[in-house]
């Protein structure tokens, strides 16, 4: 699998919200598939298609119920609405995210749009200051790699050959340069340079292991 040729997403953007009276970080990214909405739907919502690119998904993944990824978020599905979106709580860490996806038609395929959502008490303040909105953006971008590898190849799994990808120098290439696309859309978004700049080289120092 040639991960290298498959790297870009379509869209990044860090943004404001409210939750509850709270005020949240937004990190939302999305990109183009060559496929229908119905078989992206179909990779993004059955346990045996997850599993081969994205992670061992258990629970009930139908609307007011409850999943859980092994070895990473547990969470509650508060919206379903197949083959458009889906939206879940992200409980990791300790802190509740939330997260939303949305799949629309385009004239070259699908476009499949994550949006993150992060509070903004205490604990997860620190890690924002640290790593800002390239901690969940890597992590999402890494993610949609390895199902638009699942895709091409005609449904076979991809996570293993991505495991063995991010270790390669391509990989840590790549993971660099999506950390420092992430500052750069920080930036955009009213971040001071130097501050974005930071939490996006701390970012990918993370994530290529030199942290």
């Amino acid at each position: 699998m040639d991960f290298d040729k498959v790297l870009d997403v379509a869209f990044r953007e860090v943004g404001r919200g409210e939750r509850n009276g709270s005020p949240t970080h937004i990190v939302r990214g999305s990109r183009i598939y060559h496929t229908t909405q119905a078989d992206l739907w179909s990779a993004a919502t059955e346990k045996e298609r997850l599993r081969r690119w994205f992670g061992d998904v258990s629970g009930d993944l139908t609307f007011g119920g409850r999943f859980s990824i092994q070895g990473n978020a547990d969470g509650d599905i508060v919206t379903c609405d197949p083959p458009k979106s889906l939206a879940v709580t992200w409980e990791f860490g300790g802190t509740t995210s939330w997260v939303r996806a949305t799949i629309e038609e385009a004239d070259d395929g699908v476009i499949l749009t994550i949006e993150h959502e992060l509070p903004t008490d205490t604990k997860s303040e620190e890690h924002w200051d640290k790593y800002g909105p390239g901690a969940v953006g890597v992590g999402w971008e890494l993610w949609l790699l390895q199902l638009n590898m699942h895709l091409c190849s005609g449904g076979k799994p991809s996570t293993e050959a991505a495991a063995a990808w991010i270790e390669t120098p391509q990989g840590k290439v790549a993971m660099q340069a999506m950390a420092e696309a992430w500052g750069n859309a920080h930036i955009v978004a009213g971040s001071p340079a130097k501050i974005a700049e930071g939490m996006a080289e701390r970012t990918a120092k993370f994530y290529t292991g030199q942290a």
